[in-house]
């Protein structure tokens, strides 16, 4: 475990796990790396060396006051590929992580990247306009910020309960993946929190999609409450030429611990080919 210090001095905790090719996991909001655990034991343990980092503001890397922009988030991911010198990577983001993926493919020219993932992703674009009818109101994001401002650890417990899908068919976690999620949301930055939400929600991706010049894997759950489905995966995989879109019948959005094993298989068969 390392930290990578940005041009700005902003040091963000990562791990660095196992040897071979290297795949670089990015956490969904507002989670950490920890989020991770069951992919990347698997994944270093099949010869990949895994990187995972906790987003500014978020885990053990230091919360700045500002910086929670997705040109910002991706200069961030390209210190972690050039300080860690990285070369044929998989950058594979989960639900907000999808985002610093996709700019970093336009803004960073997809440096070092051979392979890219987006799981549960927010990419192309998340806000409901004119011209993305089948987006999610603003309001949705507004009583989100409302929430956090009122009683953080309150709204965090209902939304995990949508994030995880439980009480439904296909999705479903124990209380205490519940407990160790809001652990992992309540170390994080409240700043940061909330300014992920304006990030996450109405950042355009839609003219990112075309640098995505690489094998590109994108999975997503039917059953999404939190990124639905149509606006995004669906969307995505449309956009990207080279992508491949597994559908998950019924599954919530936290794919990393509701279908753990599934996702981990699909990820170690996308990163053979």
């Amino acid at each position: 475990m390392k930290y990578i210090t940005d041009a700005n001095g902003t040091k963000l905790f990562c791990k660095d796990w196992g040897e071979g090719r290297p795949v670089v996991l990015i956490h969904g909001w507002p989670l950490n790396s920890d989020s991770w655990e069951y992919q990347a034991v698997r994944l270093a343990e099949n010869g990949y060396r895994v990187i995972a980092y906790d987003r500014r503001g978020f885990g053990r890397s230091v919360q700045t006051w500002d910086g929670y922009d997705y040109d910002t988030m991706a200069d961030d991911l390209a210190s972690v590929m050039n300080q860690l010198e990285l070369k044929d990577a998989a950058i594979i983001g989960f639900s907000m992580g999808g985002g610093e993926v996709s700019r970093y493919m336009s803004r960073h020219g997809g440096k070092r990247v051979k392979q890219a993932g987006l799981i549960s992703s927010v990419a192309p674009y998340m806000l409901k306009t004119d011209d993305n009818p089948d987006g999610v109101e603003e309001k949705v994001f507004d009583d989100i910020k409302n929430g956090l401002r009122e009683d953080r650890p309150n709204f965090l417990k209902g939304f995990f309960q949508d994030f995880y899908g439980n009480g439904t068919e296909g999705g479903g976690v124990s209380d205490e993946i519940i407990e160790w999620s809001m652990m992992m949301a309540l170390q994080g930055s409240p700043k940061a929190t909330l300014d992920c939400v304006d990030a996450f929600g109405k950042t355009d991706f839609r003219s990112d999609m075309d640098a995505f010049d690489v094998p590109t894997l994108v999975i997503h759950g039917t059953a999404d409450q939190t990124v639905p489905i149509e606006t995004s995966g669906q969307a995505a995989a449309d956009m990207i030429k080279n992508s491949i879109f597994n559908k998950y019948e019924g599954a919530p959005h936290g794919l990393t611990a509701t279908h753990k094993d599934q996702l981990t298989d699909d990820l170690l068969d996308f990163l053979k080919q």
